[in-house]
């Protein structure tokens, strides 16, 4: 047994025994997947195209839409929503029996959640000012700019419903699902403008984030909730797809005319029902999963850096292709996503963003600690308070 393979498994095992017993570890384990998930999907699906000194976003599900499942495995908002409604509203209650102020309780979680947006904010404005000074063409540097900070309509969504907590906290599920029904009808069905569709930006991520409230309650422990959401989910989301002409896909694809997601549609809302139901279902084997102390030191690392990996891994994926358009257009990663050719030399490459990633991690890592302050958090001191370590690193 080597050094490191020692030094590793007594980390793991440091890192499980300070965790409290009563800690639902399933939570971070869903938390964990999700994030995972977001990078992973647009780390596959978002592709720049060299055109000469310019780069212009492109999807393989433009030129290959039969690819379209690969978006349901990595398209996991929903469960985020999900974990946050329930977390939020844990955190809320927790507080109310403190006595501590709800005015304190919203700084102290809006806090988290923009004080590492700080940095990112800091270095695409000085790229931005260099790229512009230096002539760059000014459609990739929109092009750029708007991959970088497309993560932000996520935190500002999250921090409307933080917000609405106390309001929304016993809200029934259905209640939002029907204002993004009627939206939808009003929208394609009877040709209202598409701006109408934006309510759905907040009633659409409501409906799982509620689901997480209901959860709080203890509404949903049963797996038959879990086993309606799931198959009640998924015979929507297939009937809207196969007969009411919603995208298969459940992203974004440039130059498509609808979008599933930007803003969400009932097909969205549908999808991340049956997400929900599933990772229901799945606690139970998490909570086991867990139980090994390497798979919880692994989950609590990726929940220490839950925020500055959403955050940066747009960055990472744009510094790797970058830095690497002087030697040429590079299969995977600077021409057209067209062929089973573009997908499997894009793989290769998931391995030099987690290496850019780390470089971006490295250094702002200590943003998400409490907005630059110079201080570590290793995973054994998160896990040892007995705070939710959402209260330290934001559900993203």
């Amino acid at each position: 047994m080597t050094r490191l393979t020692v030094v590793l498994r007594d980390t793991a095992a440091r890192v499980d025994a300070a965790t409290p017993a009563h800690r639902d570890r399933a939570v971070d384990a869903l938390r964990a997947f999700a994030v995972l998930g977001v990078v992973l999907g647009h780390w596959l699906v978002t592709a720049l195209v060299a055109d000469g000194r310019s780069l212009r976003a492109a999807s393989p599900l433009q030129h290959m839409p039969w690819l379209a499942p690969v978006s349901w495995a990595f398209q996991t908002l929903a469960v985020f929503f999900l974990v946050g409604g329930h977390v939020a509203t844990r955190s809320y209650a927790s507080a109310r029996e403190r006595g501590t102020p709800y005015r304190r309780w919203l700084h102290a979680r809006l806090a988290r959640l923009f004080g590492p947006v700080v940095a990112v904010l800091t270095l695409w404005t000085v790229v931005t000012l260099a790229l512009l000074l230096s002539d760059a063409e000014y459609g990739t540097v929109r092009t750029l700019v708007k991959l970088a900070l497309s993560p932000m309509w996520f935190l500002l969504v999250f921090a409307v419903l933080t917000a609405a907590t106390p309001l929304v906290a016993r809200l029934h599920p259905l209640w939002p699902s029907a204002v993004v029904l009627h939206v939808d009808v009003f929208r394609f069905g009877l040709g209202a403008p598409d701006g109408l569709g934006w309510l759905n930006l907040a009633a659409g991520w409501l409906v799982p984030y509620t689901l997480g409230a209901a959860w709080t309650r203890g509404e949903l422990e049963g797996r038959r909730s879990g086993w309606v959401l799931l198959g009640g989910g998924t015979a929507a989301t297939a009937a809207l797809v196969a007969w009411a002409g919603y995208p298969a896909a459940m992203v974004g694809v440039p130059g498509a005319e609808v979008s599933n997601l930007n803003p969400p549609t009932l097909a969205a809302v549908t999808f991340g029902l049956a997400q929900c139901g599933l990772a229901l279902l799945l606690r139970d084997r998490l909570r086991h999963a867990m139980r090994s102390p390497a798979a919880w030191a692994a989950v609590a690392l990726v929940n220490l850096s839950a925020l500055t990996v959403f955050l940066w891994h747009q960055t990472a994926l744009m510094a790797t292709t970058a830095a690497l358009l002087p030697a040429g257009p590079l299969p995977g990663l600077h021409t057209v996503p067209e062929g089973l050719g573009w997908a499997a030399a894009r793989l290769p490459w998931l391995v030099a963003f987690v290496l850019a990633l780390a470089v971006c991690g490295a250094a702002f890592h200590t943003w998400e600690r409490g907005g630059g302050r110079r201080r570590r958090a290793r995973p054994s001191t998160v896990v040892r308070a007995h705070r939710p370590m959402t209260e330290r690193a934001p559900h993203v």
